[in-house]
């Protein structure tokens, strides 16, 4: 198994266990589940490869993708009233499936030679898009859009960390574990500790103009 299958895999399984939470917080059926589950699980990569248009989409080329998405939504259909707070466990779920999300990718734009503008692009895109699709379905409101936080300044920062190492020589595989690791540090550092970006405040005019 390649680096970036293994990647495809793991993002697909945990942005899968997101979706199917927030499906328990729908409180949705068993069919809800596998949906959300398998939109929220190859939501981010399908785009991504309908933009860099790619031979075949992942999931339709190696539908075990969509069968990992599946067992982890059954899972969690069984075993979510076990959690204490569903809400918790899915934004640092989401948090862990994002800074895996990014990497996957930025490998892929990598491994279709493109350059560092696109590459940055699609690791925002793969990483983010699952999750507001979920949101969205869900009548959530998006984590992409809650004010302040950081989440895609973690997917471009983890990107352009990516970007930035290869470009000064190192090797692929240590520049996407760099790209996680940054992605997975400001995520989780906004989540524990309310880390901000400053927000737009409106004012009102000034007299006279």
């Amino acid at each position: 198994m390649t680096l970036l299958v293994a990647l495809d895999y793991l993002s697909v399984f945990v942005f899968a266990l997101t979706g199917a939470l927030a499906a328990s917080r729908a409180q949705l059926d068993l069919v809800g589940f596998l949906f959300i589950a398998s939109l929220t699980a190859v939501g981010g990569g399908t785009l991504r490869d309908v933009l860099l248009n790619r031979d075949t989409v992942f999931w339709v080329a190696n539908p075990w993708y969509i069968g990992t998405a599946s067992g982890a939504a059954v899972g969690v259909f069984f075993l979510a009233h076990l959690l204490e707070s569903r809400r918790t466990a899915l934004d640092w779920l989401d948090a862990g499936a994002l800074s895996v999300a990014v990497p996957a990718g930025v490998g892929v734009a990598w491994s279709l030679g493109h350059g560092p503008a696109i590459v940055l692009i699609m690791g925002m895109t793969t990483g983010a898009m699952g999750g507001l699709m979920r949101d969205v379905v869900c009548n959530e409101v998006p984590l992409v859009l809650r004010q302040g936080e950081l989440y895609l300044t973690a997917a471009f920062a983890g990107a352009l960390v990516a970007v930035s190492l290869a470009f000064i020589g190192f090797s692929v595989p240590v520049a996407l574990l760099a790209c996680a690791a940054v992605t997975f540090l400001l995520r989780a550092g906004s989540l524990a500790f309310g880390w901000r970006l400053p927000v737009y405040r409106s004012r009102p005019p000034r007299a006279g103009s």
